[in-house]
């Protein structure tokens, strides 16, 4: 049988009568489940970044051009290294000073010492350490007292002005004073404060009595003595006139 006689083969049907379509890509592509959702948010995506587009040409063509403010020098509270620059008027009060006990020490004992971390032996650093409940916290100052737990006058230990006397929930009645070179002192656990903010008092001048704390209520009557300059810790017992 040649090729002439052969029976010819009908088209495959795809429904009654009809010849089957070849399904074409786009076809294919939109009779997936996730394409309808995938073009309205493409579609969504696209409107949203043309109206962004128009509302930023918008606000740029109508806000108003305002200009940048000079800076005068002189003016600000920093210097060019970036540390604050010292008050004019406590420049030169305890320039000339030698920092002073800010009580009697002939009367008085070292009840907690200053945590040196870097350089204090263990025993140092043991003995810097205050307990508050069932934790330990290192002692930023160091504390004085009697043996007999009695109170005693508080001396300033350089001449400045006061510039904080207020009580606080945990370290008792505090005062703090501002000396030159960035130098402040800060005296806590007090009783009877005697200055006021913006007092200058002069180096020994009495400003409190030795009072209790509840950071350092297993101290007893004390005096909580801190040294800072320029925000940074100092171990006051290097700094005191020998």
């Amino acid at each position: 049988m040649n090729d002439q006689n052969k029976p010819k083969l009908d088209s495959p049907k795809n429904t009654m009568g009809g010849t089957a379509v070849k399904p074409s890509a786009w076809r294919k592509l939109l009779s997936k489940k996730w394409a309808a959702p995938a073009a309205f948010m493409a579609a969504a995506a696209i409107i949203v970044t043309l109206m962004w587009l128009y509302q930023g040409a918008n606000e740029t063509s109508t806000k108003p051009v305002t200009a940048t403010p000079e800076v005068s020098q002189g003016t600000t509270d920093e210097t060019v290294d970036g540390t604050k620059k010292e008050d004019p008027a406590i420049a030169d009060i305890s320039s000339n000073e030698t920092m002073h006990w800010p009580a009697d020490h002939s009367q008085l004992e070292t009840v907690a010492s200053f945590y040196d971390a870097k350089n204090g032996s263990n025993e140092e650093r043991q003995a810097g350490l205050i307990q508050n409940g069932n934790t330990f916290v290192a002692n930023s100052g160091i504390d004085l007292a009697r043996s007999d737990d009695k109170t005693f006058d508080v001396s300033a230990a350089l001449s400045g002005i006061v510039s904080i006397a207020e009580s606080h929930p945990l370290n008792g009645n505090v005062i703090e004073i501002k000396h030159s070179d960035g130098i402040v002192t800060i005296y806590q656990s007090l009783n009877d404060l005697q200055v006021k903010v913006g007092d200058e008092v002069k180096q020994g001048a009495v400003i409190a009595k030795a009072g209790r704390s509840e950071l350092g209520k297993d101290l007893g009557v004390h005096l909580h003595f801190e040294v800072r300059q320029n925000g940074k810790v100092i171990n006051p017992s290097t700094l005191f006139q020998k």
